[in-house]
């Protein structure tokens, strides 16, 4: 089953996760007093990229019948509307630049080029999934209530079509995200109960579809409109298709990124009692091993939103964007001084490991090898049971801590000679 007591699985005194905090809240301090002007420089470049983008795109629609103008303005449309999603609209609206004071770029006021609407997002995201990261029952990011990404979730009939409903949302994403909150299929099975707030679900059902009826209608009505004057109707068909196709690379460069960093082997998954009398130095243990970074430079880490920095992101989802790669350093030391698993690799790998854990988990857990409590999407510390490596020690050979990350590789180790 999933983690139920973080520290023990982390291999941590009590004294050891204190510390942690302690350390981690030193990182945030120094962050916090060294923004400045430089970071204002960072993100009016990039608004200024995103819209340049954009504008390029949309001239480009004018000759969208030829196909080097179709190119261009699919692969710019995509390219803007990927930055504004990911730099611009999550950053700016988890409150990373409410420091500045603008209300351009503040995130009570920012509305991002998405079917969904952006104060149920930073309900959904901000609140529920960032708090909750990974509990299960908790935090709906856990498969999106509709994919089984672990062995701890009960496999149904419906789970068989995993991979279809993931290429789908893949697909689809955007409005996946824009639905998400209303959670449609709980609300149907509690329609007629007497504490289910209806006019609640009813306001909020409205502005998602206000929201997307905007979407659609500037994406697909009023952006093809332009292809028309220089190629009639093929003008417009063929703008509408390069529109179509850059919501599409949008939707599933996002999917992409996000899966990376939550579902890959090694993002582990916890239980609720994780988080009761959680504090401050067990939260940033539970999303340092509840969370994936990205390996791939500068220009993964900016399309990404920087997301790539996922782990550090989730400890201080407040903070710059532009900062998380400074910030990692340090993180990734102390991953080493308190032996814990920093879980890292390419995009192709974490993705890739991802889809093949959802085809997998359509599956009966009687038909899958690994057990729930080591297996390459969930863990528990019941997998350290009956071995020496059940609590942390010194090896008395080398000197070093034998904390998780040593100890999950000598269980490894012992079973794959075996």
């Amino acid at each position: 089953m999933a983690i139920t007591d973080i520290p023990v699985y982390a291999h941590l005194t009590e004294a050891d996760v204190e510390a942690l905090g302690a350390e981690l809240d030193a990182i945030r301090r120094d962050i916090e007093s060294a923004r400045g002007e430089s970071d204002v420089r960072y993100l009016r470049r990039t608004i200024a990229a995103q819209r340049s983008l954009e504008v390029a795109g949309r001239a480009m629609l004018l000759g969208a019948h030829k196909r080097g103008f179709w190119w261009g303005s699919a692969v710019c449309l995509g390219l803007a509307k990927i930055i504004e999603n990911m730099e611009l609209g999550h950053n700016i609206m988890h409150g990373q630049w409410d420091w500045m004071n603008d209300p351009e770029v503040h995130s009570t006021t920012w509305e991002w080029d998405n079917a969904g609407t952006s104060r149920l997002w930073k309900h959904t995201h901000n609140f529920v999934h960032h708090k909750y990261t990974n509990v299960l029952g908790m935090d709906d990011d856990v498969g999106f209530n509709l994919l089984r990404v672990t062995r701890d979730q009960p496999w149904t009939p419906f789970n068989a079509g995993n991979l279809v409903y993931n290429t789908l949302l893949t697909l689809l994403f955007e409005y996946g995200v824009a639905v998400q909150h209303l959670e449609i299929g709980r609300a149907v099975l509690k329609w007629n109960r007497p504490w289910f707030d209806r006019e609640t679900f009813k306001a909020d059902a409205s502005d998602v579809a206000r929201k997307i009826g905007r979407q659609v209608a500037k994406d697909y009505v009023a952006a093809p409109l332009v292809g028309i004057p220089f190629g009639g109707k093929q003008g417009w068909r063929k703008a509408l298709t390069a529109t179509v196709t850059a919501n599409l690379i949008r939707n599933v460069w996002t999917n992409a990124v996000i899966f990376c960093g939550h579902f890959p082997d090694g993002a582990e998954k916890f239980t609720k009692q994780d988080v009761d009398g959680e504090t401050q130095g067990e939260w940033y243990l539970r999303q340092m091993l509840g969370s994936a970074n990205l390996s791939g430079g500068p220009v993964i880490d900016f399309l990404s939103g920087n997301l790539s920095y996922q782990i550090e992101h989730h400890m201080f989802p407040d903070l710059p964007s532009n900062r998380l790669a400074e910030i990692s350093i340090r993180v990734r030391e102390l991953c080493d001084k308190y032996d814990l698993p920093y879980t890292i690799g390419p995009l192709y790998v974490q993705y890739a490991k991802s889809w093949r854990t959802i085809a997998k988990l359509s599956l009966p857990n009687k038909y899958l090898h690994d057990t729930p409590d080591d297996a390459p999407e969930t863990a528990s510390e019941a997998m350290f049971a009956g071995t020496e490596f059940a609590e942390p020690h010194i090896d008395e050979r080398t000197g070093r801590r034998i904390g998780l990350k040593a100890a999950r590789r000598a269980i490894h180790a012992r079973r794959g000679r075996r």
